[in-house]
């Protein structure tokens, strides 16, 4: 399979010039070495921001998963307990137990669909907006201080990096 960069071209000896054409296995060849200092690198960095979040959900009241939830229902908007169980990699009935708990923190609330009344949503109250969204500052300043060191452009460089990795792992 070939990457087309340019058109075929004949010279005078009739042979094909291929100017800017290679094959797509070797146009990227990643060192390995690099691989695996990047995966290392990321794995640490998440234990980091892993450990460092527990640290700081100890100032509030909810746990671990909790926050992990309210997160995905930030993100997302209303979810249903196997929306949620899927995305959180959970059994139903876990995650049923953690939406009992956060309701009755008044973080959540569960809310029969208008078209199928069937079907219940989880719903982000106030006190869980408030709640996740000062966490993720909270988050976001820890790194904000960490990257302190970096010139504008590498951050600009990590940021655009990170999103390019992250659009290409949503593709599998």
């Amino acid at each position: 399979m070939l990457d087309v960069l340019d058109i075929f071209r004949q010279n005078k000896d009739k042979s094909i010039i291929l100017r800017g054409w290679t094959p797509v296995n070797q146009a990227k060849e990643i060192d390995q070495n690099n691989v695996a200092e990047i995966e290392k690198s990321l794995r640490m960095i998440a234990g980091i921001i892993k450990q460092k979040g527990r640290e700081m959900l100890a100032d509030y009241e909810i746990t671990p998963p909790q926050f992990i939830a309210l997160q995905w229902l930030l993100e997302h908007g209303d979810l249903t307990i196997g929306e949620l169980s899927s995305k959180m990699f959970l059994a139903c009935s876990t995650t049923t137990d953690l939406i009992d708990r956060m309701e009755k923190n008044e973080l959540v609330t569960r809310v029969r669909d208008e078209k199928d009344r069937r079907v219940v949503q989880i719903h982000l109250l106030p006190k869980g907006n408030d709640i996740i969204s000062e966490v993720i500052k909270k988050r976001q300043q820890y790194l904000s201080d960490k990257l302190e060191g970096f010139s504008k452009e590498e951050v600009e460089a990590l940021q655009k990096s990170m999103h390019q990795l992250h659009q290409h792992m949503q593709e599998d």
